[in-house]
Order: C-alpha cells, then structure tokens, then sequence
C-alpha cells in the first residue's frame, strides 16, 4: 500500500487534533515529579538549616528537569549579580475571585515565597515552582508559607492553568510537526509516483517501519484505523525526547520526563482500548474462561490489569526519560562533586558518550510506547478465532 494512503489530508487534521489534544490536557496538570522532588528536597533543607558550600549540584539538576514558569535561554544568578535571558510566561489562575491572568514576570524570578503579587484582592506567592495564596504573616525564613510538622506548605493553592515551559515546549513541537507532515502530504500529491525527495525520503522510511513493525503485526487487518493515533504518538514522543536533548531554547524541556504529560499519553491508549475492545476482549474480563471457583478471584484481577497497562506505560517513559536527563546532568556536575579541575576532561567525555546513547534512547522510547500501545489494542480488538 503506498505511503501516500496515511498522509492525506485527513490523516493530517487527525495527527492535528491529537497534538492539540496532547498540549490542551497538559495544563490540568502542568508541574512534574521532578519539580515535586525538588520541593520537598528544597523544604528539608529549611528543615535541617542545611549550608549550602560552593555550587548547588542538587538545586542546578532539579530546576533543569522540573517545569517551571519561566523559559531560561542563558544566564542566572550568582553573587547577587543577574545576568538572566529568558522568556516570562503567562500565569492563568481560577482563584476564590474568578479568572486572574497575568506575566510570570511580576514574580521577579522569586522563588522561594518572599514576594507578593496581588491580583484581584488576594495575595499570591510562588514557592519552588507553585503558586499559593500568601499567609498572613512570615515564616522564620520570610516567606509567606505556613508549614506542617513534616514542613510541607499548607497554603490554599489556586487552580494553576499556566501556560509553563513544557506547554510552550509542547506548542512548539506541535507547530514543528504540523509543519513537516504538512510539507510531506503535499509533496506526495505534487509527485505522486515518484521516489520521495528531501524531508519525505527521510520520514518514508519510519512510517513505514511504523506501519510494518509495529501496527501490521498487532493490529492485524485493522491496523489502518489507528495508524494515525500510533504516527501521533510514535512522532510525538520522539520529537519531544530529541528536543530534550538540546541544551539551549528552544530545547531542554523536560516534556517526556513529566509525569503528567505520559499519564496524558497513556490516557489516550486506554480511552482508545476501552472504546474499541469487541465482545471477546469484555467476555475474557468479565467472564475469564477458568473454573467457576476461579471467577470471583480472577475478575478483580483483569479489572485491574485494564488499568495497570496504561500506568505501565506512563511510569516507563517517564522513568526512563527523567534518569536519562538527571544522568546526563550528573556527570556535567563531577567536577564540583570532586571540586576538582582535572575532572572536567572526563566529565565531557562521558556526558558526550551518554548523550550519544540518549540520541539512541529517544528513538527506543519512541518505539516501546508505541508498539505496546498497539499490543494492547490488539488484543482488545482481536476476534476469538484469532486465538
């Protein structure tokens, strides 16, 4: 079948919607597991009054790896000098007082609940990449943070809708992709017939290898009706992992490493089994072809394996992606962790060498969500005989 069959015009507005669909959900839940570990790390050191001696080594590896509020190109703080270049993104609250928007800028890069902003009678902080309402008064530290006695913040927090780094990341990906299968579906109808020519001759081949590895062999004769949503995902994934890779804007995102963004993605394969599964795939779960003193053991358990193929999908790939960055960055920070210079060599050598293997990483990842994304739906929508 030729290749131009999974590029029309439809194909695309469905590739479309699905990105659109991607970037929309990721705003109910914005804030990853790796900002959530930075800020309980960050609280234990209040707790502890620990002194921080020399480079941050923990503090520099979470906030590349966490999302945030603002998009860094280059720069920082040291030594109460500022040299910051980045991009301030919009806040979208839902508070106790209706709908309040406004420019990350007006927290100043404040990170630790110092400052206030105030918008529509209320008080908002922002601590360790959250925004709370303020407390009445400062704690020990000056912040406007009410702790608990595992020092955890007990502010009342608003409804966060803000457009943070790994939602502009993922527009970005959106409109680079929408661009390129664009460009290639109106190629193949300029030059139908014809070998395939610049960006086309590079993706032919993946399609394809998409459609003949991993759709043909699971989905069988019915693979056609999901070769959009296994493409959307297949490229998806692998762009957002590549572009996590560059170290600069408009890279270093940590999209696929943000747990809501995967629960998002796995979300999407369960909505897609539990709609298609035929009478078969209900009859194994409801009624499991084992002795009948079995059933009110074996029931419950395939209930629940309905719902532990997607969580194993969402933990895979964000495991996987979230130790590839924190690796990487690991060995970036040797020469501070040995506070020596005649590291630094080393240091480059094997972050380049692990780099390398994440370029390899990116792909597989791509590639194992995909095909058991098409594994499970498979066996949703095999017939009996099939067997």
């Amino acid at each position: 079948m030729e290749i131009s069959h999974f590029l029309t015009s439809a194909r695309i507005k469905t590739l479309t919607i699905l990105c659109v669909f991607f970037a929309s959900f990721s705003f109910l839940a914005p804030k990853s597991y790796a900002e959530n570990t930075n800020h309980d790390h960050a609280e234990a050191d209040h707790g502890h009054e620990q002194e921080k001696k020399g480079f941050d080594i923990t503090g520099f590896i979470f906030h590349h790896i966490g999302d945030g509020h603002e998009f860094t190109i280059w720069g920082g703080d040291k030594e109460g000098k500022t040299n910051w270049v980045g991009i301030y993104l919009p806040v979208i609250l839902y508070t106790d007082n209706g709908l309040v928007t406004f420019c990350s800028s007006e927290f100043a890069r404040n990170d630790d609940g110092t400052k206030i902003v105030e918008k529509k009678g209320q008080k908002l902080v922002k601590y360790h990449g959250k925004i709370y309402y303020a407390a009445d008064q400062v704690n020990d530290h000056g912040a406007y943070i009410v702790y608990d006695d595992e020092h955890h913040a007990t502010n009342k927090r608003p409804l966060d809708f803000s457009i943070t780094k790994n939602v502009l990341s993922i527009f970005i990906g959106f409109i680079v992709l929408l661009l390129i299968f664009t460009a290639v579906a109106r190629g193949y109808r300029k030059n139908a017939g014809k070998a395939p020519k610049g960006i086309q001759s590079f993706l032919e081949p993946i399609i394809l290898f998409v459609r003949d590895e991993i759709a043909i062999p699971n989905l069988g004769h019915k693979y056609e009706r999901f070769m959009p949503y296994l493409l959307t995902v297949f490229f998806f994934i692998w762009f957002m992992n590549m572009l996590g890779l560059v170290p600069f804007f408009p890279g270093s995102a940590n999209v696929t490493g943000n747990i809501a963004i995967t629960m998002v993605l796995a979300i999407f394969t369960l909505v897609i089994i539990l709609a298609n599964g035929n009478k078969n795939y209900w009859g194994h779960i409801l009624n499991p072809p084992v002795p009948w003193w079995l059933k009110p053991l074996m029931i419950p358990v395939e209930i629940i394996g309905i719902f532990t193929k997607p969580f194993a999908l969402m933990i895979r790939l964000f495991a996987n992606i979230t130790a590839g960055h924190i690796l990487v960055l690991s060995l970036l920070c040797l020469p501070f962790v040995f506070n020596a210079h005649a590291v630094a060599g080393g240091s480059v050598i094997f972050t380049i060498f692990i780099s390398l293997i994440e370029l390899l990483v990116a792909f597989i990842q791509a590639f194992i969500f995909t095909i058991l994304s098409a594994l499970f739906i498979g066996m949703a929508i095999e017939e009996h005989h099939d067997h």
